[in-house]
Formats: structure tokens, C-alpha cells, sequence
């Protein structure tokens, strides 16, 4: 599992309008091929009646599926530059539409290239992006009377405290980055002057905006 990585927020749409033609962002994520189809065969029934529906999408660790679709656009450019525009942003797991609508005025090969990007690029920009750590929580078994102080020094730090759980001694459980587990294990321990109980728990994505 990658430590972190760079996503979209989730579904979104933002339009732009470019020498008279709509261009329509349709953005979601999508972590399967399968996902990344239904996902653009649902925008292509939305907007049926436009002219074209163009996309691209960017998927797994090492973006191992990559694809791009004109849909009746000249050959390249279309889908490419938006498929350009996910690399250049280091997106994974994203798939976008671009729907245009024409407005009666002829573009070219180099401003269609420019207008799908742009049109990608704002579109992601609006949406908005997260970036992905890979997180493991920790947890911490003590006594009560450190609760206080420990409960203080997690919310003022860096890590994430998640949850508090009072049972015969009180249990946190924190967010820690996976690579920084040994780093929070020994400021736990002096924390409480080694008197806590540390352990690991479940690795999860925690995400935080770009």
C-alpha cells in the first residue's frame, strides 16, 4: 500500500464555456475499470444529447489502468489531454467527462487540446482534491489520572486523536502516520513515563485536503 497518494474529493461537475461551446466536467473516483465505466456511461445517458462525451481515467498504485476515449473528437485531442492533465496533478484512482455541447465555432486540433485540458484542470481545481495517508491507529491503555494531561498533549500535537474509550482504564486511539509509528510509540511513552500500554490497531486512509 502506497503511504500516500493524491485523489479527488468525490463527485463533482463544473462548466466552462470556451468560443461558445459548454464544456462539463463530470468527475467522480472510481478504484476498478468497472467503476470508471458505469461512471461514464451514467454522464453519457445524463447528457445523451450533447455532442461529444470525452474521458479519461487514471487507476491503481502504480496507475496501471490508464485510458482515454475522444468520442468522435479528432484523434487525440480529447481524451489524452485530459488523461495528461490527471498525471500532471499526480491524481490516482479519478475518472472524468468532459462533455461538450458545440457552439457553432471550430476549435482546431491545438484549441481542443487546450479546451479539454483547461476544462479538466479548472473542473478538478473546483471539485477539489485530498491527499491519502496511509494511516495506522494506535492505541494507548492507562490509568486515569494521566487522562488529562495525554488527552492535552494528543489534541495540541500533529496526530489525530480518534476516539476516547472509559472502561476500567481509559483507551485512546490515535491516527499516526504509518512510517511515523515509532516516532508516536516513544513521545507516548515518555508521555507517560512508560506508563501506558501501547499497541497497534487497524490501518485505514485518512485523507486531508490538498
Amino acid at each position: 500500500m502506497l503511504l500516500h497518494y493524491y485523489t479527488v474529493k468525490g463527485y463533482g461537475e463544473h462548466e466552462i464555456i470556451i468560443q461558445k461551446s459548454r464544456f462539463i466536467a463530470s468527475i467522480e473516483r472510481a478504484t476498478t475499470e468497472e467503476e470508471a465505466q458505469e461512471f461514464i456511461n451514467k454522464i453519457k445517458k445524463k447528457y445523451w444529447d450533447a455532442t461529444h462525451n470525452c474521458s479519461a481515467y487514471l487507476i491503481g498504485e502504480h496507475d496501471q489502468i490508464q485510458k482515454a476515449n475522444d468520442d468522435g473528437e479528432p484523434s487525440g485531442t480529447a481524451g489524452v489531454p485530459i488523461l495528461e492533465v490527471l498525471k500532471k496533478k499526480s491524481l490516482k484512482d479519478t475518472v472524468v467527462v468532459i462533455t461538450r455541447y458545440f457552439g457553432g465555432i471550430k476549435l482546431g486540433a491545438g484549441g481542443l487540446i487546450r479546451a479539454y485540458g483547461k476544462a479538466t484542470s479548472e473542473g478538478l481545481d473546483y471539485i477539489g482534491m485530498v491527499e491519502r495517508r496511509l494511516t495506522r491507529v494506535m492505541h494507548a491503555k492507562f490509568e486515569y489520572p494521566l487522562l488529562g494531561k495525554v488527552e492535552n498533549e494528543v489534541r495540541s500535537s500533529h496526530y489525530q486523536l480518534k476516539d476516547i474509550h472509559y472502561l476500567e482504564d481509559v483507551e485512546i486511539e490515535v491516527f499516526v502516520e504509518e512510517d511515523k509509528k515509532e516516532t508516536f510509540t516513544e513521545w507516548m511513552t515518555e508521555l507517560t513515563n512508560a506508563k501506558a500500554n501501547i499497541f497497534e490497531g487497524n490501518v485505514t486512509y485518512l485523507e486531508v485536503e490538498r
